[in-house]
């Protein structure tokens, strides 16, 4: 397996993560959920993701996998932010 290959397959298992936060987010809601840990769930496997993406470009050189893999683990990563942010607030 040459390195274009690995990116390529890199770049795919970092679209795992995102899809990962979307299975978590229905499972783990309602009023008897812990807030934190679905913030430290959503922060790792962002940032998981996030490496990933930067792996997989720089093997693969292709462009549409750091961009989709990079704009969904970011989007993702603030909405855990926001939620960070919310968590900080609700409890004033």
């Amino acid at each position: 397996m040459d390195k274009r290959e690995k990116g390529n397959i890199l770049g795919l298992v970092a679209l795992l993560p995102i899809i990962i936060n979307i299975v978590i987010f229905f499972l783990l809601r309602g009023p008897d959920a812990d807030i934190s840990v679905i913030i430290a769930i959503y922060s790792v496997l962002s940032i998981i993701g996030i490496a990933l993406a930067i792996r997989s470009w720089l093997l693969s050189r292709r462009l549409i996998l750091l961009m989709t893999g990079l704009l969904g683990n970011v989007l993702v990563l603030g909405v855990a932010s926001l939620l960070l942010l919310a968590m900080g607030i609700g409890e004033k």
